[in-house]
């Protein structure tokens, strides 16, 4: 499979694009058993929700599920999908390569413990050569605004912005008078099981807390072109995959 002309340029001009409906829905199944057994159980390595907001450590409440690649094959399965290799060769202009050490992860959001996820672009976790990264988001799940949803900025994957648009973790900041205009313009697609969500590494991008009464379960991964490199003795630098 491949991107029409139209779909490349949306995800080129807006720095997103969603995918209605690729993922097969039992294969969607085996990852959502998967990862519920590992949310249960609480499995290392995971990121919590304490963490985050770096406070009661005592308390652990499972944000997200870290390496999952290694974790189980049917996770590889989806990773390595030789459907939507096309259409990263295409956004990327370059072979993909699966970077693991970044958005490696079951995501998830808990009913009424979960957390704000803050506006951000995901660029501030790596170390590479340049902006040439791009997030692979399935939805394991119904997801609108109530549970978490994904909410984008269109074309802020272009905008160079100040030091002092962002707080000190480069969270981009909610009360600057610049970017409260800029957030006015968000967007956002209710996703289903199989929904599958591209999204440029410079593309804004934030989620409210799960109020409803059910977890809200999904899987990311990032792929680079292979010609960005990653940093050497960065934590860029780890493990990866050639999706050729």
């Amino acid at each position: 499979m491949k991107l029409d002309e139209n779909q490349l340029k949306e995800f080129h001009e807006n720095g997103f694009l969603v995918l209605k409906n690729f993922a097969d829905t039992k294969l969607c199944e085996k990852i959502l058993e998967k990862a519920k057994s590992h949310l249960e159980n609480k499995i290392a390595p995971i990121e919590t929700e304490q963490e985050y907001i770096q406070k009661d450590l005592e308390k652990v409440t499972v944000r997200r599920l870290r390496q999952v690649y290694d974790r189980e094959t049917v996770f590889q399965d989806w990773m390595r999908n030789e459907e939507i290799r096309p259409i990263l060769k295409q956004i990327l202009n370059d072979t993909p390569v699966l970077t693991l050490a970044h958005h490696n992860s079951i995501m998830t959001k808990l009913p009424h413990e979960s957390t704000r996820t803050f506006w951000h672009q995901d660029r501030r976790y790596w170390d590479f050569k340049n902006n040439n990264l791009v997030s692979v988001w399935l939805s394991l799940g119904d997801e609108f605004l109530e549970n978490g949803l994904l909410e984008f900025i269109p074309k802020s994957h272009k905008i160079e912005f100040s030091k002092d648009r962002f707080d000190e973790v480069d969270n981009f900041l909610d009360e600057n008078e610049e970017n409260k205009k800029l957030i006015e313009t968000k967007v956002h697609t209710n996703l289903k099981k199989g929904d599958v969500v591209l999204f440029h590494c410079k593309t804004l991008h934030h989620a409210n807390k799960n109020i409803s009464n059910e977890a809200k379960i999904s899987f990311v991964y990032t792929v680079r072109a292979a010609s960005n490199k990653p940093t050497k003795n960065t934590r860029s630098d780890f493990k990866e995959v050639i999706l050729d």
